[in-house]
């Protein structure tokens, strides 16, 4: 079994287990430099092939939020009988490549395996070589988005974000991410509120509202922010879709929990993604998180991709 090969069954397997993921590519068709390495594994009828590739961000860049500082990130291709085995052999592969270039113990680096989630090949030995299953990218298709809109809310309130809600939405974006903090996948940094800062201005000065806040009875303690094309064009390699929509972030404050706001908020979410024409909808959730969760697959999302980190990436 060669390389074409693996890539070949590797994406049938792929399309029959869920017909939303984009097609699969081989892997040097895929994003993958010359300088980047790349390892394989052949035993008889099973194969398994990886590429390697290090990306690094500043700590005042807001993409430092939501990942380790340096993150090492392996991208596979399996097939096979034994594409357990295989896969299994490639981590350890891809181990000793991270041992001399990864600081041990250091917590801003990480190793992330991204897998489709309806494929559960390979769990069991990304859990042995340390990986915990800790941020999903899930979806919501376009057939499941109500049509006649919203039914109100009592008390709530949901309109776009002004100058005078910048206090508010910052102090709702640091509290999600303090709270998704605990969870991996998510770094509280000094420079968290200045960032956030930053965005909510430039989103309350645009002409396209994006950032809406969630009243109940006129206290605004929701938040909401969104994404259409073309801001949300970069996750159309996610998904096989063409118009796809982006939920960047919905927080409700501790005091508004169980009134209906969340429910409200994402409910005007898939009204607005709806009338844009959306095929999709996709948005990132801590997996282990027990409250967004359980929300977010009641409001008809499933999960699409599974991060896989190890955190340090060497211990």
């Amino acid at each position: 079994m060669n390389t074409a090969d693996i890539a070949s069954e590797h994406a049938a397997r792929l399309a029959a287990a869920d017909p939303l993921l984009p097609l699969s590519e081989a892997l040097d068709d895929a994003g993958s430099t010359g300088d980047a390495p790349v390892f394989e594994v052949v035993k008889g009828d099973s194969g398994a092939s990886g590429v390697s590739a290090r990306t690094e961000v500043a700590p005042k860049l807001s993409d430092s939020l939501w990942r380790a500082l340096v993150e090492h990130r392996l991208t596979v291709r399996l097939a096979g009988s034994q594409s357990g085995e295989v896969f299994a052999d490639l981590l350890t592969r891809w181990d000793e490549h991270l041992a001399k270039v990864a600081a041990p113990g250091d917590w801003d680096t990480a190793a992330v395996v991204i897998r489709p989630s309806r494929d559960p090949i390979g769990s069991a030995e990304l859990l042995r070589h340390g990986f915990a299953p800790v941020r999903v990218l899930a979806v919501r298709p376009a057939d499941r988005l109500a049509a006649p809109g919203p039914a109100a809310e009592p008390g709530v309130r949901i309109r776009p974000a002004e100058q005078a809600d910048l206090d508010t939405a910052v102090g709702l974006h640091t509290e999600l991410l303090r709270y998704d903090a605990e969870f991996g996948g998510a770094t509280l940094r000094e420079s968290a509120r200045e960032l956030f800062a930053a965005d909510v201005a430039k989103q309350i000065a645009s002409s396209s509202p994006a950032l809406w806040i969630a009243e109940l009875y006129g206290q605004p303690l929701g938040l909401l922010q969104i994404q259409v094309p073309p801001d949300s064009g970069w996750a159309r390699q996610y998904v096989r879709a063409q118009r796809v929509g982006y939920l960047s972030s919905l927080h409700v404050a501790e005091a508004a929990r169980s009134s209906g706001v969340g429910s409200a908020l994402a409910a005007h979410a898939h009204q607005l993604f709806d009338e844009a024409g959306m095929e999709v909808v996709l948005l990132h959730h801590a997996l282990a998180n027990p409250r967004s969760t359980p929300f977010w697959y009641s409001q008809g999302y499933r999960p699409l991709w599974t991060h896989w980190q190890r955190r340090p990436a060497i211990r």
